[in-house]
C-alpha cells in the first residue's frame, strides 16, 4: 500500500508539471499575439552608450590587422578612442580627424568588401565592446512591442552591422558617398552628429507615424541634446560631465553601465514599466518591423 501510494504522488507531481508547461506554452503564445506598440520607439546612440569607446577605432584596428593602413593613421584612432574610454569626451577635432582619415581609407574601396570586413570585425573585436545594461535596455523595449533604433555618426553600414547583430529594428548614421559600388572618400551630407541626429530622429519619427512624446532616447554625450530633448523620455548612459549636469537639472534618469558593479547596484526597469511610463503596451514578445538605416 505504502508503494502504492508513492506511485500516485510521483504521478501527481508529474501531472502538476505537465499542467504547468502547459499553462506556460499558452501563456508564451497570447504573448507573442500581443501588438506592437507603432507608436512609441527607442533610440540609442552607439559610442560609450551601447558600447565602451568608438567603434569606428575597433574597424580601424580590425582594417589595420588586414593592411588597409599604417600604424599612423591607427594611432589617430587609437587618441580618440582613449578619450572615450577614460574621460567620456568627444573632442570634435579628434572626431573629424577620424571621420577624414576614416574616408580616405575607403575611397576606391568596394562597398561590399568593407561591409564583408565589418561583420568579420565586429565578431573579432566588437562584440565584447557592448554593454549589457544597455543592450537589456534595448531588449526590453523591443519584447514590449517598440521599434530600437541606432542613431550614431558611425558610418550607416557599420552601425547597421551592430543593429543586426543585437536584433534591432535599424540603424541611422553618416552616409558615405558611392558610385559603381566603391566610395567616393566623401559625405552625403555632413555626419550625424548634434543637430543632424535630431533632424534625422525628427524624419523618421514622421515616416514612421511616432509619436516622440512616447519613445524613448539614450545616449552619453552632451552633443545629443538635440536628440535627447526631442522625446519624452530622455536618458543618460554613461553621461560625460556636461550630460550628467543637464541630466540631473532636468530630472533626466542616469544610467552607468562602465563597471560591473554599477551595472549590478544600479538595476533595469521591467518591460512592463517601460510600457506603462511610454503609454501602457503590454510587455510581450519581440514584434517588430524590419527596416533599413538611411
Amino acid at each position: 500500500m505504502r508503494v502504492r501510494r508513492r506511485k500516485d504522488h510521483l504521478g501527481g507531481r508529474e501531472a502538476a508539471e505537465a499542467a504547468a508547461t502547459a499553462a506556460l506554452k499558452v501563456a508564451a503564445e497570447e504573448v507573442a499575439k500581443a501588438p506592437p506598440d507603432e507608436s512609441a520607439a527607442a533610440f540609442f546612440d552607439v559610442d560609450n552608450t551601447m558600447m565602451a569607446g568608438a567603434s569606428i577605432f575597433y574597424f580601424a584596428r580590425g582594417l589595420a590587422a588586414r593592411d588597409f593602413f599604417d600604424s599612423r593613421d591607427l594611432l589617430k584612432f587609437g587618441w580618440q578612442h582613449v578619450s572615450y574610454r577614460l574621460r567620456g569626451l568627444e573632442d570634435p577635432n579628434g572626431m573629424r580627424d577620424a571621420r577624414e582619415a576614416a574616408l580616405a581609407f575607403v575611397a576606391g574601396r568596394s562597398v561590399t568588401d568593407i561591409v564583408r570586413y565589418g561583420e568579420e570585425i565586429y565578431d573579432e573585436r566588437m562584440a565584447q565592446q557592448i554593454y549589457s545594461g544597455t543592450h537589456a535596455l534595448a531588449q526590453q523595449h523591443l519584447d514590449a512591442g517598440q521599434r530600437v533604433w541606432l542613431v550614431t555618426a558611425t558610418p550607416v553600414e557599420l552601425a547597421s552591422i551592430i543593429a543586426r547583430r543585437l536584433s534591432l529594428t535599424g540603424a541611422l548614421g553618416t552616409v558615405s558617398e558611392v558610385a559603381d559600388g566603391k566610395y567616393t572618400g566623401h559625405l552625403v551630407g555632413e555626419p550625424l552628429h548634434g543637430p543632424a541626429k535630431g533632424a534625422a530622429v525628427q524624419a523618421l519619427a514622421e515616416r514612421e507615424g511616432l509619436d516622440l512624446s512616447r519613445c524613448w532616447a539614450y545616449s552619453d554625450s552632451v552633443n545629443d541634446l538635440p536628440m535627447l530633448s526631442l522625446v519624452g523620455h530622455p536618458v543618460a548612459i554613461n553621461p560625460d560631465p556636461d550630460l550628467r549636469a543637464v541630466a540631473k537639472e532636468r530630472g533626466w534618469l542616469i544610467k552607468d553601465f562602465r563597471t560591473a558593479r554599477k551595472a549590478a547596484k544600479i538595476g533595469i526597469p521591467t518591460a512592463a514599466g517601460i510600457g506603462a511610463l511610454g503609454g501602457g503596451v503590454a510587455a510581450g514578445m519581440a514584434l517588430r518591423r524590419r527596416y533599413g538605416g538611411t
